[in-house]
């Protein structure tokens, strides 16, 4: 049994070129959504390396998202590069209104922020929510850019197309009937 080859590989491409700025945004999110302080005897501690682990894969799930949109569309041929540029506006709507309230949540986890220090203190880096709102600004920010670059993938891949179609060549005449041999002399027989 043989199995199907891609017929094209820009889909890919395109998944990966907009796949790696979202997965950036979605980590941010991620983090947002899964990040918790480690509390020993009340005491607030950064996140354990199997909440970071947990971080880290979840945000592998919006590019998982745009790789498996780009895989369909290297079957689908010339016209599949639309497919992961449609999949990555689709994300990139979908990802600030998705993590918004998860900013809050995350604020209510680290009572102290997320350097651990009270805001009353004069060492106090970051105050309590700053992080969060920064981080969800930064998504905002990232997928805004990353939608214009996947309608710039779109509209790239139609005008290529409109050129493609206007400029086809009309097919070849038929060769005139001297010219079977290429223009060397025919052979005459022994």
């Amino acid at each position: 049994m043989r199995r199907p080859a891609f017929r094209a590989r820009a889909p890919l491409g395109v998944a990966g070129l907009v796949g790696v700025p979202v997965y950036f945004a979605a980590l941010l999110a991620s983090s947002l959504a899964l990040d918790r302080p480690h509390v020993v005897h009340g005491q607030e501690f950064p996140s354990t390396g199997g909440t970071e682990a947990r971080i880290w894969l979840a945000a592998l799930i919006a590019p998982g998202i745009l790789v498996a949109a780009g895989l369909v569309g290297a079957f689908l041929g010339r016209l599949g590069a639309y497919l992961p540029a449609v999949a990555g506006i689709v994300v990139c709507l979908l990802l600030p209104g998705i993590s918004q309230p998860w900013v809050a949540r995350h604020t209510a986890r680290f009572p102290l922020g997320v350097d651990f220090v009270p805001d009353s203190d004069p060492s106090n880096v970051v105050s309590r929510g700053d992080w969060e709102r920064s981080a969800q600004v930064t998504i905002v920010s990232i997928t805004h850019w990353t939608l214009g670059l996947a309608i710039g993938v779109l509209a790239v891949g139609l005008l290529l197309e409109l050129r493609r179609r206007r400029n086809r060549e009309p097919l070849p005449e038929a060769p005139p009937a001297g010219l079977e041999t290429g223009g060397a002399p025919p052979l005459v027989g022994p």
